[in-house]
């Protein structure tokens, strides 16, 4: 990841949307884990990866542990001590130094802390060197609250394919948020989240999404990826079973379809080809039960 005055990608979008202006995006946030910070990030017992396998694909993972499993040990350095489950695409990830997207959010207090950087396994370990932190606003995030842990990891069950399963089409019709990883050569990885109500997720096909993207903070750091590399990974959780749905593949922004009637709340849309498919079952023991919807979100779109 090399530090750099401006992000072209980012520009570029900003300039298309006609919103923010030189400087504005993530060349604005600094490399330091800000006081309190710390201690968010130690209470967390769920993170959210973004990063490369061997091939080069992007994928978003879910990473899970008791509190202070991931522990800042440097104003510039965090140490998480759970991994990948086996079976996640990035299980081996990060043998040697590469661009991560670190989120960490906490559905009951809608807040989020986005931390971009590199990583490199040691052992059991995961290492990251922090080079922009920054926190984000609530919108769009759902409130959910932890309930019990569920059962052990014993019940896990890996399903790999290229193209979604009817119910794994049903899954994501309902789902009302995920996340999304990016990344851009020299300007490093990022790791971010979605959300509206229900619906607001388009299945096109059995290898095709569609999603509206929604007014946000104008820093426009993961479109910014995207303008310059296609690939990205996103993950459905399902928050009650500690199930996990991952599909790696292309992202385009559609600007022709921008404040489209039928989607409320959309600037423009994004198209999202499907490469690759992996649903792990029982992926984490973590629970939540839904308490409410964003107050942010626009209706979902009327669907025929």
């Amino acid at each position: 990841m090399i530090k750099t005055p401006h992000h072209e990608g980012e520009q570029a979008v900003q300039k298309q949307a006609g919103e923010g202006g030189p400087g504005w995006g993530s060349p604005m946030f600094d490399d330091v884990i800000q006081p309190g910070f710390d201690q968010y990030l130690m209470r967390q017992r769920m993170l959210f990866l973004g990063g490369a396998d061997a091939t080069g694909a992007m994928w978003s993972s879910l990473v899970t542990g008791d509190p202070g499993f991931a522990l800042p040990t440097s104003r510039r350095t965090i140490t998480l001590s759970s991994l990948p489950v086996p079976g996640d695409p990035l299980a081996e990830a990060f043998a040697e130094t590469a661009d991560i997207g670190l989120l960490a959010l906490e559905p009951h207090t809608t807040t989020r802390i986005r931390i971009n950087g590199v990583a490199r396994r040691e052992g059991d370990s995961l290492r990251i060197r922090t080079e922009q932190v920054l926190g984000n606003c609530p919108k769009y995030l759902q409130v959910r609250v932890p309930v019990a842990d569920g059962p052990a990891s014993a019940t896990r069950e890996t399903r790999d394919g290229d193209a979604l399963t009817p119910e794994q089409e049903k899954w994501i019709r309902g789902a009302d948020t995920f996340f999304i990883a990016s990344q851009a050569d020299g300007y490093g990885a990022d790791s971010s989240h979605r959300g509206g109500d229900p619906g607001f997720v388009e299945v096109a096909g059995p290898r095709k999404l569609v999603w509206p993207d929604y007014f946000g903070n104008s820093f426009y750091m993961t479109l910014g990826n995207l303008q310059l590399n296609e690939n990205c990974g996103l993950l459905f959780l399902d928050w009650e079973s500690g199930h996990t749905l991952q599909l790696t593949g292309k992202a385009r922004i559609n600007w022709a379809e921008g404040d489209r009637a039928d989607v409320p709340g959309a600037l423009r849309m994004c198209e999202f080809d499907i490469e690759r498919v992996v649903q792990i079952d029982g992926a984490t023991r973590l629970r939540w039960a839904f308490n409410g919807p964003s107050p942010y979100n626009p209706p979902a779109p009327a669907r025929g």
